[in-house]
Formats: structure tokens, sequence, C-alpha cells
């Protein structure tokens, strides 16, 4: 009886204390000149301003970006972020003074998303990157490899002052895109390039680069292993990371276009590589390559039998870039996986090689050709209205066909039934295709014939289709 008196006298007394919910503040994104390891703290009303509370820093995500929970009362909460003192408290897009964030809080569980453009303390460092690059994380986690990279992110100049949604290009070597300060040869300045044809009328995309790995970088870039150099076999996680981690989280915490054909992926030398890899392996997520100076060399002749060996499944645009000055060997392998793609079934007009003489293995000359690469692969992919372009209609290639043809405008997921018929209507057999499987045409007489084609669950649409 005493125990029961006790502990309703208790839970009475609880009952009375004023009842707080959570308020969790997320950053997705901070600047890049951000110190390695710096401590960012919330400051505000809920902690009496005290700029380098050890109470209220902000968490690491294992996915990315920071977090605080906090148990405010409900109504206004004004509040900042520092990295430890008022001397290093966040600036406003151009390094200056911003005002004190203000919201107010309901009482309920509540999840706010911020970004913080700068730092007041470094408005006047030697970075060149633009005001709206950022750093998505100093330490996103990679799990198909298991070790942490420093994530960049560029949003389109207008990213915060419209509800548009974006393409998003992946790029490798990321010390290299954006920040003068942070590359080892120059910077491509992407954000710069980006942000002058967006003045110009482009509809905007979004760069996600990622670091390379430092002495990881052959091993990541390359799923084959060169004996000489001892190096690579991580590609293939490294990709699955791109593809299965960081896209997915991309995607629902910025306004994308996710899709195949809105997702692009490039690199230059190593980088070329593993960006040809990537597009050939994951054609379900990445519809438009960039294959600058790649160094296919590394593979032997692994990447032009990768690329055959990886039927075409839908539309797509690969732009192979080499330099004249550069060894002859980078150009020639490149014409080689070039040429794989017919194998392969891509059209003609499906890839762009281009040699300029005076080219050379340089981040000078990948800034200087980075614009004409992005405008012709990313061309036609949002319509006019800002929605992803229309997807390819189902169709049958080769036509005329020889002894196989393939069905454009399908995913590696869909389920295609087919149904050919000769020249006077009679049916010859059906079957069902996975994706981009190919269908055998060798024992059928030249002459003409009727194709009947859908995915599963849609229109049947009738192709004529001519046996050589």
């Amino acid at each position: 009886m005493q125990k029961t008196c006790s502990f309703s006298i208790l839970a009475l007394l609880f009952a009375c204390l004023p009842a707080y919910s959570q308020l969790t503040l997320q950053v997705t994104t901070i600047p890049a000149n951000t110190p390695a390891g710096a401590n960012i703290h919330a400051v505000g009303t809920f902690n009496n301003w005290t700029a380098g509370d050890p109470g209220t820093i902000l968490m690491p995500l294992p996915a990315g970006g920071y977090s605080i929970t906090l148990n405010p009362p409900a109504g206004e909460v004004k509040f900042k972020f520092t990295r430890g003192s008022w001397a290093t408290v966040e600036g406003n897009a151009n390094g200056g003074y911003l005002p004190d964030r203000t919201l107010t809080y309901s009482g309920q569980p509540t999840t706010v998303t911020l970004s913080i453009l700068s730092w007041e303390d470094l408005g006047g460092s030697n970075s060149t990157a633009a005001p709206n690059v950022s750093l998505l994380s100093n330490n996103f986690y990679m799990p198909q490899l298991n070790r942490n990279r420093r994530i960049w992110i560029y949003l389109p100049p207008d990213y915060h002052t419209t509800s548009k949604k974006y393409p998003v290009l992946y790029m490798h070597d990321a010390q290299n895109l954006f920040d003068a300060a942070t590359s080892f040869s120059g910077e491509w300045e992407v954000d710069e390039s980006l942000n002058t044809l967006h003045q110009q009328g482009d509809h905007g995309c979004i760069v996600v680069g990622i670091d390379n790995g430092g002495g990881e970088r052959l091993n990541e870039y390359s799923p084959w292993v060169n004996l000489q150099y001892n190096a690579g076999g991580q590609g293939d996680e490294y990709v699955e990371f791109i593809a299965s981690t960081l896209k997915p989280h991309i995607d629902s915490t910025f306004r994308t276009l996710p899709g195949r054909t809105t997702t692009g992926i490039m690199g230059s030398s190593m980088g070329g590589l593993i960006s040809m890899y990537a597009f050939s392996e994951r054609q379900d997520v990445f519809s438009r390559a960039g294959i600058l100076s790649p160094a296919f060399w590394f593979g032997g002749s692994e990447p032009a039998t990768h690329v055959a060996g990886h039927p075409r499944e839908g539309e797509a645009r690969v732009y192979f870039l080499a330099g004249g000055q550069e060894p002859a060997s980078v150009a020639q392998n490149m014409q080689v996986v070039a040429n794989a793609m017919d194998t392969a079934g891509f059209f003609n007009n499906e890839k762009y090689i281009t040699v300029p003489s005076d080219g050379q293995h340089s981040e000078w000359f990948w800034r200087r050709e980075f614009p004409a690469a992005y405008v012709w692969l990313f061309a036609g992919a949002v319509s006019s209205t800002g929605s992803p372009a229309p997807e390819e209609p189902l169709g049958v290639f080769p036509n005329p066909a020889g002894s196989w043809v393939r069905i454009s405008g399908v995913n590696a997921t869909d389920k295609v039934q087919v149904q050919i018929a000769n020249a006077a209507g009679k049916r010859l057999r059906s079957t069902t295709l996975q994706g981009s499987e190919a269908l055998w045409t060798g024992d059928l007489p030249a002459g003409f014939y009727v194709l009947k084609i859908r995915k599963t669950g849609e229109k049947w649409k009738t192709v004529k289709l001519i046996r050589q």
C-alpha cells in the first residue's frame, strides 16, 4: 500500500511539470571552407545564447549532415550556429552579418531542415567556391567501403527562390571541381561555369562532388585490379555507394529529378574510367556520362569488353573527350570503348567524340571543355515546363534486323511482352523479355514482320520489323 501511494504521488508531480516535446534542427549543408573536424554549435534562446555550449554541439549523421534535438517551450525560438565562439558565427551568402534565425515552435515533435551559408570569420579566405557551393558532409559514411568521405554540393542559383526540381550530375575528384584552395592541380570552375550557363537560360543542375580517397583513389576508381600498380578492384563497391547510398540521400534531401534520363556521372582520367563503368553497369540509374581523358589503359581490354557486354537499356548520351597533346593511346583506347557501344546496341547519335588538338591531361583542359560537355549531355533532359523529357517510346532496334533485336524505351526492371506475326497477320510466337534482354530473330526468313510489344499492364504498340 505504501509503494502504491508513493508512485501515485510521483506520477501526480510529473504530470504537473511542463511537457516539452522535441525540436530537431537538421543541417544538410555547411560552407565548403569549414575547417575539418570543427564542432558546430546551436546557440539561442534555449541556452541563453552561450556560443560555446558543449551541450548544444550538433552531431554528424551517418548519411551526411548534422543534427541536434532540443526541448524548448512552445513559442518563438531564436538561434544561430557557431563553431564555438561568436567570432566564428555563421554569416549570410556573402560572408556578412546574418540576423537571428527565428521560428515558431508549436510544442509538437518538429524537424527543421537548414543550411549554413558561410562563416563570418572565413568570408575573406582564399576559397574560390561560389556562394551556392557547400559541404554536404565532411565525413559521409560509405557503407560499401566502410570508410568516410567529404561530399560537396552545388545548388543552382535559383534553388532557394523557386520550387523547381533539377537534374543531378555526380562527379569525382571533388577537391578539384569548385575551389582552388582545395585543389591539388587547379580547379575545374564547375560552379562558375554552371552559374554563367544559368544566367544564359539553362534550367540548372545539381552537382554532387565526391572527394577522392587519396591513397584509395586507384582502388575505388577501377573494378579491375592492375597488377603493375597493385591497385584497383573496389570500383563495384564505389559505384554501388553512389547508386544505392548517396543518390537516395540526395534525392530525399533536395529537389531532384531522380530518373535515369536526368541523372549523370562525369570524371577525368581514372574518374573517366569509373564513370564509364558506372554508366554501363547501372544504366537503370545513369543515362548521361562525361568521359574526359579516360585512363582506360588501367583496365587493359576490360573496359571495352564490359561496355560491349552490357546492352543498351534506353536513351543515353555519352561524351568522350581526349586531348591531342596527351599520349596517343588515350584517344585510341577511348575510341575502342566508344566502338563497343555499337556492339551494345547504342545509336551513333548517343555518343559524342572530340579530340581538340591542343588538349592536355590537365585541369585547365577539363575546365575549358566542361561547359560544352555538360550542355551536350543534358540537352533535352528537361522539358520547357521543368519536367523530365518524355521517356523514349517503345520500339525495336536495330531495324532492319539481323539475328537479334532489342526493345527500346524500357528499364532493366521492366517485363516486356512481345508477339511476332508475319506480313499476313499470322502469329508466329509470343514471349516475355526482361528489360534489355535480346529477342532472337535468327530463325525468321528475310521479309516483313509485325511486332506487338507492351510493358506488363500497359497498352500494346505495333511496330513493323524488317528481317534482312
